[in-house]
């Protein structure tokens, strides 16, 4: 495997362990040139998750363009990148469980919040402001105001990723209207890096 830092092609696993239930193995990999950790992951090849944009547009799911744009959200904040590996892991088992092979950016970014929401509140209205596409202060202020009332309401019991809870919150985003959130999910469809969250 390549090493992302240095391109030398001479490295050792240092440990492997499944991930997203099995579906695949998540391995860490230590460069023999320069001594970089690096993370693979080992999964049965199978049909892309397609994404569905706001201009009836379709890709393929891109991991990378979604643990960027959540990382900027999570920029400076006590949020682990396994923690986000693990959102975006969860995304990608609920949207299979769904029996689709497509998910629109609208969904994929009401469940990004619903976790965020539980994990990192500044993380959420980071990832909301952009996401929602807050047009003034008054509509930010009204998010704050919502985000106060659901604290109020929460229970800590539930697992934020818990497989029914998720499955649950996929039912009420397919039901919702969704139109407000034309913006859709920034990091699909956003010109250029610069432009996500």
């Amino acid at each position: 495997m390549k090493c992302p830092y240095c391109d030398a092609n001479n490295d050792k696993v240092v440990d492997s362990r499944p991930a997203e239930d099995g579906a695949a193995i998540r391995r860490r990999r230590e460069c023999l040139v320069c001594g970089t950790r690096f993370t693979t992951y080992e999964k049965v090849e199978s049909l892309p998750l397609m994404v569905i944009k706001k201009d009836g547009s379709r890709q393929p799911f891109d991991r990378e363009k979604l643990l960027m744009g959540i990382m900027k959200s999570c920029a400076k904040r006590p949020v682990t990148t396994e923690q986000i590996e693990r959102l975006i892991d969860t995304i990608e088992r609920v949207a299979g469980n769904m029996m689709k092979r497509e998910i629109t950016t609208s969904k994929i970014g009401e469940l990004v919040l619903r976790y965020l929401r539980n994990l990192d509140e500044v993380a959420y209205i980071r990832f909301a402001s952009v996401y929602r596409d807050f047009g003034d202060i008054h509509s930010f202020v009204e998010e704050m105001r919502s985000l106060q009332e659901q604290d109020r309401q929460a229970s800590d019991s539930t697992d934020p990723l818990d497989d029914v809870a998720l499955s649950n919150a996929v039912e009420v985003i397919d039901d919702a209207d969704l139109t407000d959130a034309d913006a859709a999910f920034s990091s699909y469809d956003a010109d250029s890096h610069d432009a996500t969250i």
